[in-house]
């Protein structure tokens, strides 16, 4: 998740002392409420872009979703309590994080797979019908390209990647990078400073390595 201050809440082992406080919310109807903590991105509330990026979803999902760098669980918990026929995966490199979405699982009644992963290096065994994610533009433009390209060669047939990015960020530059991993890229919602990305349908065999990004110029990229 795109983040801000000095915790590097992408590590294993946040480094702040822990710091709890509660976060509530309405997602399609149901009333959620979670656990946050210091360490854990967007303590205390639902940020700016997961709130825009859980509204840009489809009506209707199912089958495997993913919520890839999950923090507290707010995009996995929301998905498992209002698609509760699909099969929800949450995951993260941080631990304080898995833990908050364990037990905010468990408290809002949902059942969803809580995964320690790096990225998807815990995840290479299995297929989704759709990640979502707000990535953690703070690790970087390598790590968060690798993610997409992971995503492109873990998607079912017919997939999609859901993600929201700051336009100062590298929203343009990322939109480009996607279109060389997807056949359809398309732009779901550009308010407040963010734009909710969808692409679907991966190009196969197209999977990017670290450092075969396309070249992007702009100022855009000394913030991603």
């Amino acid at each position: 998740m795109s983040g801000h201050g000095n915790d590097h809440y992408y590590t294993a082992e946040p480094q702040s002392a822990s710091r709890p406080a509660e976060c509530a919310f309405t997602y399609r109807g149901a009333a959620l409420r979670f656990q946050t903590d210091a360490g854990v991105f967007s303590r205390g509330e639902l940020d700016p872009g997961t709130r825009l990026l859980l509204e840009a979803l489809p009506e209707t999902m199912t089958g495997d979703l993913l919520d890839l760098g999950c923090g507290w669980g707010a995009i996995g918990v929301s998905l498992a309590r209002t698609w509760p026929e699909a099969r929800v995966t949450m995951a993260d490199v941080n631990r304080r994080a898995l833990e908050l979405s364990r037990k905010n699982a468990a408290a809002n009644g949902v059942r969803a797979e809580c995964v320690e992963s790096d990225g998807f290096a815990a995840l290479r065994e299995l297929r989704f019908d759709a990640v979502i994610t707000n990535p953690p533009i703070r690790a970087g433009k390598q790590v968060i390209y690798r993610m997409f390209a992971d995503a492109a060669g873990q998607l079912k047939p017919g997939g999609a990647l859901y993600l929201v990015i700051r336009k100062q960020q590298g929203a343009e530059s990322c939109l480009r990078y996607l279109g060389t991993l997807f056949q359809t890229t398309e732009k779901l919602d550009r308010s407040g400073g963010y734009w909710v990305i969808r692409a679907r349908d991966p190009l196969r065999g197209t999977e990017k390595t670290e450092g075969n990004h396309p070249d992007t110029t702009g100022e855009e990229e000394n913030h991603v």
